[in-house]
């Protein structure tokens, strides 16, 4: 058999393997076209694989996705930039393929198929800093001509490319073409283009000068805010934050303020929703005065807003009006408002309300804050929710350290060991880490006289789950106690343990001994270890090993 020219071998195999049946054998040739390149070389590849690549019509889209991939890093395998233009044949192919994330790899304006003009959008703002003036003048043109496309998906990816477009264009140009193009998308019969456009109204809004924007974008934004699209409304919620920076205060004042109110009061929930969500950056841009005579009604209507997600996304946004609003609007506008969203009905809006009290304590300080809202805290602490009382336990070391020791001991203390007997394990889990971050808080003295003797009294609860808990806490205390307390009061307690009659509560004995080992001598620990070792349960037996085997590194390190 006659020796096979070995340049030529790569390609012929590659030409067999792409007219496969199987499409698994198609899809490895394609992911090794970088390395058939390298056999080829640079003039090889060009003037033979590229123009095969180029008439493969192969149907699945597997197939063509891993070939856009491919050949979005192949320009070093044509000889570099100066011949990258070779690969322009194959990427137009695949950009007029019907699956979008084909066409996304390969990404192009004139194409007979609409899938090809809508991946030419992305393309503009690549081309245009590079380009000719000449050719600069065409592609704004032919731009314009895409935001007039008869088929609503090319005007939709032209709104969404408008913005980075917009960036690379020229200030003489921006004003006149491309706010003319931006026009007409505005105007747009379809709601899906028009909603993109509002998108470009915070992108061209940080382009042009504030005149400019107060002018062109800000009729725009206000007429947008009154759509008959709810989804288009829905935009402009999101956006108009950004936008009242881009006009300058007057203009927000007079303009974008009734705007935003309105959307606050829309009656679609959904724009509520956006509005609500935004309605503490907005008002860090008013003045206090404009924030409490305009937005703060609104608020207090959202408070006791028939939609669960409206209140929830105000209460995720609220605590922040606080420093905003100042101390004496705080107390006298905002905590009846915190008040009623701490007692709301549907969990999500009181658990947001919790995880942000500490705005709200740097403002109106934490006397106030205990004598309005501790008693709601209190009552959350039994929530029937259990991620609600999640979010309270996680607060408390808070706080314990602002309220200070002893209006904790009054308040909180009792709740504080309750949760040790909680019937979900992650609120046991976290009120023992609770009870650490307490220790570290007020001390190992104080530890000793409010926590101490109370966990160790719930080490005989009936149910092992519970006693499974007070070791896990036992475990976490004991670092922060030091070894003389642990010796003397957790140890005899770990050790009473391991003649648990539950294995679990023997493996976990182990475990904790073994997290003792290095703060306590070792000859305290290990005569248990050692005969949990010969325990007749397989799992004690193991922990016990472990937990000797640390003992001899520890010692052998020492």
């Amino acid at each position: 058999m006659a020796m096979v020219d070995e340049p030529l071998y790569p390609i012929a195999v590659l030409i067999d393997e792409l007219k496969n049946e199987d499409i698994q054998l198609r899809l490895n040739s394609i992911r090794r076209l970088s390395t058939i390149a390298r056999a080829l070389g640079e003039e090889r590849t060009r003037k033979e694989l590229i123009p095969f690549l180029s008439e493969n019509n192969d149907d699945e889209d597997e197939v063509l996705l891993a070939m856009a991939e491919e050949l979005g890093v192949f320009i070093p395998y044509v000889g570099g930039v100066e011949h990258a233009h070779v690969l322009l044949p194959p990427l137009e192919t695949l950009s007029t393929v019907e699956e979008t994330c084909v066409r996304d790899k390969a990404r192009l304006a004139a194409g007979e198929w609409f899938t090809a003009r809508v991946s030419s959008c992305g393309l503009f703002h690549i081309a245009y800093p590079s380009a000719t003036d000449p050719l600069k003048t065409e592609l704004r043109t032919i731009y314009g001509q895409l935001c007039q496309d008869d088929m609503p998906m090319v005007r939709r990816a032209a709104a969404s490319n408008l913005g980075k477009f917009a960036a690379t264009v020229e200030q003489s140009h921006l004003k006149t073409e491309i706010m003319s193009i931006f026009d007409d998308l505005t105007q747009d019969d379809q709601d899906s283009v028009r909603l993109l456009a509002v998108e470009g109204c915070a992108a061209l809004g940080k382009l042009l000068e504030p005149q400019d924007c107060v002018a062109h974008i800000l009729p725009v934004i206000v007429n947008f805010s009154q759509d008959k699209s709810w989804r288009v409304r829905y935009m402009v919620a999101n956006q108009l934050y950004e936008l009242c920076e881009a006009v300058g205060p007057e203009p927000t004042r007079a303009d974008l303020v009734p705007a935003y109110v309105r959307l606050l009061r829309d009656n679609e929930a959904e724009v509520r929703i956006a509005a609500a969500g935004k309605v503490t950056k907005f008002c860090r841009i008013l003045s206090p005065q404009l924030a409490i005579q305009h937005i703060l009604p609104c608020v207090k209507e959202l408070s006791s807003d028939s939609s669960q997600h409206v209140r929830s996304a105000l209460a995720s946004v609220i605590m922040g009006m606080a420093p905003v609003l100042g101390k004496d609007a705080t107390i006298e506008q905002l905590l009846p408002i915190f008040l009623s969203l701490l007692k709301d009905e549907f969990p999500d809006v009181r658990l947001n309300i919790i995880s942000k009290l500490d705005q709200v304590n740097q403002v109106i300080g934490i006397d106030l804050l205990s004598q309005s809202l501790l008693p709601a805290i209190v009552e959350l602490a039994e929530d029937r929710h259990w991620r609600v009382r999640l979010a309270i336990i996680e607060y408390i070391p808070l706080l314990a350290s602002q309220l200070g020791v002893g209006f904790f001991d009054d308040k909180l203390g009792a709740l504080c060991m309750q949760w040790l007997e909680d019937k979900v394990f992650s609120i046991r889990e976290a009120a023992a880490n609770n009870l650490k971050r307490l220790a570290e808080e007020f001390g190992p003295e104080w530890a000793m006289q409010h926590i101490i003797p109370q966990v160790l009294e719930k080490i005989n609860n009936p149910h092992y789950l519970y006693r499974m808990t007070i070791l896990q806490a036992i475990s976490l205390l004991a670092p922060v106690m030091g070894a003389e307390i642990t010796c003397q009061k957790l140890l005899p307690v770990v050790i009473n343990s391991s003649k648990d009659r539950v294995p679990n509560i023997k493996f976990n004995v182990a475990k904790v001994l073994q997290s003792l080992v290095p703060i306590l001598d070792q000859s305290t620990v290990k005569p248990c270890l050692v005969e949990l070792s010969e325990d007749p349960d397989v799992d004690v037996r193991y922990y016990a090993n472990q937990a000797l085997q640390a003992c001899d590194q520890i010692m052998m390190s020492s």
